[in-house]
């Protein structure tokens, strides 16, 4: 963090954090130089902004990549900065190849409008196709206590105009604004021991992310029990997004330790309620020593966001390689096997009911069978699926909710935050790892790959759970537009249409972002994984406003 450290002593009560930002779309890259045996490459980009990086998808065995990729930097300087750009050929099992490198100057570009870049390569051969568009700043601001947004009627007003029904198509981008207040934390874990008496003390920070907005309160020095009485304020992109507050120890000869943690979805948010949230471990799947005071409010607009739910998902900035852990591995396998025992349940059922183990089970999904197939209309197909949301939402209001709390994918967490531990313990004895390289790839490829299938599956089922209301409410409403265009329209019309609207894609917008819609709402769907990092916490009773202020009258 020291490299984006921001001390609140030198900023205004109320001042911008960044001054704009940097919107790049990733086209294509043409020519590229062969770095392979074959006379091709596996290219991918990385981009570096200051403290920010990204890095674009692998596009296997070609020299005129197409990615069409968008990354978002902020701006933190009035009069621009310069993005590195390098490209690099994917090699398994040993260090990568340098194709080339460019840069873009920012201060070049005039704002508020967008630019088509064709970047030669220096250090190499060929060229990359960029857009680059340089936006005003959003609103992410720090304040104290006393400067509140959302209690000035003025301010609030405005804001409430910004994300009101007549504003769902104006800036589809700027979905919602969410205001955080940081209170207090207390009982915080002792990371330091100082002194003759072995004196117990930390000296704890707070740290505010929403996707790639990152905010830090002052250090509250030799504290277990801190106020920082801070105000952050955030554009909400994705009302899908999740908040997340760590709490950190400072420490000026190495590293900050890790105090605590909580992950809260901003559907899950209930407005203006000071809540106390019980810290959680680095993996959020048990508790920490310490609560932290959090005042929360989100305002957004509901069309804006059914929108963004259908758009591509905005990516985060590098972070750490992907490393091998049998205990990852096994979790991921364990998952989509119990995904693909529902479906060998499902095919025992059917096949009971043809051996007709239960007559009248039997008799009646017989006569089911004729009836669906004598009648059938391909609007019967998100019809049942409306139905079978409608069925699952009327359980849970009748008190029959039938989702329960996964217990076997917390104690899987819990035995790989362990295996993490040791991990750390243990980091001087891997040296034969780096020797087996290609095969960690490997099994790190299908440990991805076990995870991607399983939360796939999880996610389309905690869609009919109603897991997330605001995203079962979507599905109801678009499987009943559904319902009654495949009611009214001949599915040769439609098919028509989509034909139409693929073959003409590219012509009428020839840098579009390719993206499918059902993909992108399911990947807002939290897997049974997410479900249990997200699951709130129960406080301890002794840590009850009540009680705080008997022990401190």
């Amino acid at each position: 963090f020291q490299t984006q450290s921001l001390r609140l002593s030198d900023l205004h009560r109320k001042s911008q954090l960044w001054r704009g930002i940097v919107s790049v779309t990733l086209i294509e890259g043409r020519e590229l130089k062969a770095m392979d045996a074959n006379g091709l490459s596996d290219p991918y980009v990385k981009f570096r902004l200051g403290h920010q990086k990204y890095k674009s998808k692998i596009v296997p065995k070609t020299l005129n990549p197409q990615w069409r990729e968008q990354f978002d930097f902020h701006l933190y300087e009035e009069r621009g900065g310069i993005i590195d750009i390098t490209v690099w050929d994917k090699d398994a099992g040993k260090k990568d190849d340098f194709i080339g490198r460019c840069q873009v100057d920012l201060s070049t570009l005039s704002k508020e409008q967008t630019h088509k870049l064709e970047m030669p390569l220096e250090e190499g051969e060929g060229c990359l196709v960029l857009l680059v568009t340089l936006t005003a700043s959003a609103a992410v601001t720090i304040s104290d206590l006393s400067v509140n947004s959302l209690e000035d009627q003025k301010e609030r007003e405005e804001i409430l105009k910004r994300y009101s029904p007549m504003m769902m198509f104006h800036n589809i981008k700027d979905v919602g604004f969410l205001q955080v207040k940081v209170i207090r934390a207390e009982a915080l874990m002792a990371a330091d021991v100082t002194g003759k008496d072995s004196f117990s003390k930390s000296d704890p920070f707070c740290v505010v992310e929403l996707n790639n907005d990152r905010l830090l309160t002052h250090t509250v020095y030799k504290n277990l029990n801190p106020e920082w009485n801070k105000i952050f304020t955030f554009n909400i992109k994705d009302i899908h997004s999740v908040l997340e507050v760590t709490v950190y120890d400072e420490d000026r000869d190495r590293s900050a330790d890790f105090l605590g943690k909580v992950a809260i979805p901003l559907l899950s948010i209930q407005n203006g309620e000071q809540k106390a949230y019980v810290l959680k471990n680095k993996q959020l799947t048990g508790p920490t020593k310490g609560v932290i005071y959090l005042e929360i409010d989100v305002i957004f607009n509901a069309v804006k966001a059914s929108i963004r739910t259908l758009m591509p998902k905005e990516q985060k900035y590098i972070e750490e390689e992907d490393r091998l852990s049998k205990q990852l591995l096994l979790r991921n396998f364990i998952r989509m096997k119990r995904c693909i025992i529902v479906l060998i349940n499902a095919a025992y059922y059917i096949s009971s009911c043809f051996d007709w183990d239960s007559p009248p089970r039997s008799l009646a999904a017989f006569l089911l069978f004729l009836f669906v197939v004598w009648n059938f209309e391909l609007y019967m197909i998100p019809l049942a699926l409306l139905l079978l949301l409608a069925w699952n939402y009327f359980l849970i209001v009748a008190g029959k909710d039938n989702r329960q709390h996964d217990t076997v994918v917390e104690d899987m967490l819990e035995d790989e935050e362990e295996e993490d531990d040791r991990d750390d313990k243990d980091s001087e004895k891997k040296g034969f790892m780096t020797r087996l390289y290609a095969i960690q790839e490997v099994c790190v490829s299908v440990q991805n790959i076990l995870d991607e299938v399983a939360s796939f599956g999880e996610r389309i089922k905690n869609t009919f759970n109603w897991t997330v209301p605001f995203l079962s409410w979507l599905a109801i409403v678009a499987l009943s537009v559904f319902t009654i265009i495949l009611y009214f329209i001949p599915l040769r019309y439609i098919v028509l249409l989509w034909g139409i609207n693929k073959f003409t894609k590219k012509l009428r917008s020839p840098y579009a972002i390719d993206n499918n819609e059902l993909l992108d709402f399911l990947s807002r769907v939290p897997s049974d994984v997410q479900v249990v990092q997200y699951h709130e916490l129960k406080q301890d009773p002794s840590h009850s406003p009540s009680k705080r202020k008997k022990n401190n009258p």
